[in-house]
């Protein structure tokens, strides 16, 4: 259920940026600078970091957690979905109550918390990108 859950919410935000433009993508339209483009690679980050690195102790690259010039709704949307794969063929292999690798300072957890932390993120992200997208052009839904 989670990762049907999950799956959902990465299409659904990956499918805001759909029919934008490149400068339509990167506009910022709330006080923060939040941009539907920015969502998607900080989600890349944000899974890659939690299953990647805390969870399966992999030395993954990391993103950065800003856009770069050369940063493309295509480049940003291919590099989320490559790492879908690497993140979901690591929960795949693992038991849900396998703690993980190194989390540093914070608390210990285990891979159902982290799935489920990151079913969140992506999910209140999601909503995010919802609003984003009906201020560019109106679009509301999934």
């Amino acid at each position: 259920m989670l990762r049907t859950l999950t799956q959902y919410q990465r299409d659904s935000i990956v499918g805001k940026l759909d029919g934008l433009t490149e400068e339509e993508a990167r506009r910022p339209l709330v006080p923060s600078g939040t941009t539907l483009l920015w969502l998607v690679k900080h989600l890349t980050l944000a899974e890659l970091l939690w299953i990647g690195r805390r969870f399966a102790g992999h030395e993954v690259v990391l993103p950065d957690n800003t856009l770069d010039d050369d940063d493309t709704v295509d480049s940003v949307v291919a590099g989320y979905r490559t790492a879908w794969e690497l993140v979901d063929s690591i929960a795949d292999a693992a038991p849900l109550d396998q703690p993980c690798h190194d989390v540093g300072d914070l608390p210990m957890v285990d891979l159902r918390w982290v799935l489920t932390h990151l079913l969140e993120e992506i999910a209140r992200h999601a909503g995010h990108a919802d609003i984003l997208r009906e201020l560019i052009d109106g679009q509301i839904g999934r």
